[in-house]
Order: C-alpha cells, then sequence, then structure tokens
C-alpha cells in the first residue's frame, strides 16, 4: 500500500472526437464529472489504477481479518490463566 504513489477515484471514459476523456466518480452523493485532457490522460489512468489497486489490497486485508476472527470466536474463549483469575 505505501508503495501507491497517486490515487484518484472514478472511471476513465472516451469522449468522442478523442481529444478528452472524462473521470467519472461519485462524490457527496453525487456523480462528477472531470474533463481530463490527453496530456494528463496517462496520469489520471495511472492514479485511477492506484486506488483501485488500494482498495482491492484493503479489501483483502478485511478479509483476512474477518476470517481470523471468526475462527477465534469459533474457538471460544481463551481459558484464563491462574495469575489473570488472580490466584
Amino acid at each position: 500500500m505505501a508503495a501507491i504513489g497517486r490515487m484518484e477515484r472514478g472511471k476513465l471514459c472516451p469522449v468522442q472526437g478523442g481529444r478528452y476523456h472524462n473521470l467519472q466518480s461519485w462524490e457527496e452523493g453525487r456523480n462528477r464529472v472531470r474533463y481530463v485532457p490527453a496530456s494528463q490522460l496517462d496520469a489520471v489512468r495511472e492514479a485511477v489504477e492506484g486506488y483501485r489497486t488500494f482498495m482491492d489490497l484493503a479489501r483483502r486485508y478485511a478479509d483476512l481479518v474477518v476470517r481470523d476472527t471468526r475462527k477465534a470466536m469459533a474457538a471460544g474463549p481463551k481459558p484464563r490463566k491462574a495469575k489473570e483469575r488472580g490466584i
């Protein structure tokens, strides 16, 4: 995750004519559209991919933590040591 240098939410879509793309994203309860000139297309595409990679890694990490949590809960409470019981 730390290696991801730039992130941008959204989806890049070509605009007819090919000179521009638009970047569509959901922000503050609305669909926002930002036009991206060809000169910025590679940088924005890389940032969108960075965000997608970050979200995928975060989801995978959360899945692992949830799996471990459920496994620990299914095993039941751990027996307490005598020192913890005050003996």
